[in-house]
């Protein structure tokens, strides 16, 4: 399974989850990372460009902060650019059909705050159905987010957790090791990586 990464970060300099992510994943085979902000600093983003690179990978992955209960703004209009009716989804739209799609995502309350006791009142996945929808309109398979929860405070020693994590999961799924069934029930990837059997990568 050939992976795209799509990476939306206003702030990547001041980032350091997202900075220990990518350079956990960055050389891992099969994988094709775009930093949006980089490419497209005044969001004049080319549909041309990028929907080649759609055409060539099996799943796609949003990477974002988790900004008021969605992604980044550039990666909103990457979106609307992007998924053109008639290429992505209406008639004939069918270019990304049997594809997934999956976020990665940081969040700056706790596990607990998004939660149905918690600050938010809601599940990450819960505040995800835009996504979600979007995939099944363009004909793609959604696969429950990766999340890191509580990047404000988290411990250096977490951060690493989280990042080996990570690329276990992008080996799974590279490798077609991963019970993609399986994942698809669960609200969050993270899960998945607690379930031996479910979850076979290769080791780095």
């Amino acid at each position: 399974m050939k992976i795209l990464i799509l990476f939306a970060h206003p702030a990547f300099e001041r980032s350091r989850v997202h900075a220990r992510l990518l350079k956990a994943v960055r050389t891992l085979p099969g994988i094709t990372l775009r930093d949006l902000y980089e490419t497209y600093p005044d969001f004049d983003v080319f549909p041309k460009v990028e929907q080649p690179i759609l055409e060539q990978h099996d799943l796609i992955i949003f990477q974002h902060p988790f900004y008021w209960y969605s992604g980044p703004a550039l990666l909103k209009q990457w979106m609307d650019l992007v998924l053109e009716h008639g290429w992505a989804y209406g008639k004939d739209g069918t270019a990304l059909q049997g594809k997934y799609l999956m976020q990665v995502i940081s969040t700056g309350g706790n596990a607990h705050a998004y939660s149905a006791e918690g600050h938010h009142g809601h599940a990450v996945y819960d505040f995800l159905l835009p996504f979600r929808q979007t995939a099944a309109l363009c004909h793609m398979e959604y696969l429950p987010p990766y999340v890191v929860p509580g990047s404000a405070h988290i411990e250096e020693a977490d951060l690493a957790r989280y990042a080996d994590s990570y690329v276990q999961l992008l080996q799974g799924l590279t490798s077609k090791t991963t019970d993609l069934k399986a994942l698809q029930q669960m609200p969050e990837a993270n899960m998945l990586l607690n379930m031996p059997g479910l979850l076979s990568a290769p080791s780095r």
